[in-house]
């Protein structure tokens, strides 16, 4: 699929599949494309090529109003002027179910969210943490066959960010619906995804569990975007090792056996409260980051500034990137499947 704003290219040659009943997250920086992608499965744009199904269902000139999804947005977008058990039930009011059964699937949805006994208060009266759980409610009791979520917790502090995280996981494996949710946050990307779809420029760099994307990224632009990586070159190979797969060997320290073991120098040391990290200087030019656990105290750890160490690790903690050029634009689909 692909989509363009006049010469900028927002989404090219995307194709891509959902599971039902997957919490996929689209990650990636600022203008990779992904609120884009959001957007053209809502409906609010139309692609310049290719299709977008829906349970199998060719929905690319359905307009918004008339597919099953449902959107979050970062800013909430709740009636000022309505309760929050309004809110809630304004979608079902408006496809004209009975009050008696409204009221039911309203305090269904409060107690899965976690409200119960704020439906009689107004928006103006909620956190910023209780606005986004009444969003989320009124998107959920609708039953979407799709939840689209664009950086719904980009308004929160970081405590109550890692609370929601949580929540939206456990509120997505009770409801069952299929989550498409879009952020630039790592972490959050990391927490909460079956499965997760990291873009830049327009194109998926790679899809795969949380834990495949951090510990094998294909591409050297993954290995940078998520987390914190250590890029290296030997014999013209280009590969990955993650700081805290790093072992910092003192002198009469012994690397355990087939470790590699390269000498460098600590050219700054960063406490960071659960664990310290150490920028070190391979004697071969490369700078590598280290990051050691906190378990007992830090205070000795913070004197290595200055000194010479060896860095070791082992074969399995190394991963080859991808050495090909990505591949060409390719028009494809965009699906929301009902098969596992």
């Amino acid at each position: 699929m692909r989509k363009n704003y006049g010469q900028v290219v927002a989404v090219a040659g995307i194709d891509l599949t959902v599971e039902e009943g997957e919490f996929f997250t689209l990650l990636g920086p600022s203008g990779s494309g992904k609120t884009t992608l959001l957007r053209l499965i809502a409906g609010f744009e139309r692609p310049d090529g290719g299709r977008i199904e829906l349970g199998g269902r060719d929905v690319t000139s359905v307009p918004p109003h008339q597919r099953e999804t449902n959107t979050v947005f970062q800013d909430y977008a709740l009636f000022p002027h309505m309760t929050v058990g309004d809110n809630i039930g304004y979608g079902l009011r408006v496809k004209g179910v009975p009050a008696a059964e409204r009221k039911q699937r309203v305090d269904r949805a409060l107690r899965m969210v976690r409200l119960v006994g704020l439906d009689q208060r107004r928006p103006n009266q909620l956190s910023g943490g209780q606005r986004q759980r009444v969003a989320l409610a009124r998107a959920v009791i609708n039953e979407p066959e799709v939840l689209l979520l664009d950086e719904p917790l980009g308004a929160l502090d970081l405590k109550l960010r890692q609370e929601m995280q949580l929540e939206l996981k456990r509120i997505q494996k009770e409801v069952g619906i299929t989550f498409v949710y879009v952020t630039h946050d790592q972490e959050e990307a990391l927490t909460m995804s079956d499965r997760v779809a990291v873009m830049a420029d327009g194109r998926i760099e790679q899809i795969g569990p949380p834990v495949e994307v951090y510990e094998r990224p294909a591409t050297e632009f993954v290995a940078g975007f998520i987390g914190i990586s250590n890029l290296l070159t030997r014999d013209g190979v280009r590969f990955v090792v993650r700081p805290e797969k790093l072992h910092m060997l003192r002198e009469n320290d012994a690397p355990a056996p087939r470790m590699t073991v390269e000498p460098g120098i600590v050219e700054q040391v960063i406490y960071v409260g659960q664990s310290t990290r150490y920028i070190v200087r391979l004697d071969h030019g490369e700078q590598l980051v280290a990051v050691r656990q906190n378990m007992e105290t830090a205070d000795d750890e913070l004197h290595y500034e200055g000194r010479r160490i060896r860095l070791a690790w082992a074969p399995e903690h190394t991963y080859v990137l991808d050495q090909q050029q990505p591949p060409g634009e390719k028009p494809a689909a965009v699906e929301a499947s009902k098969e596992r």
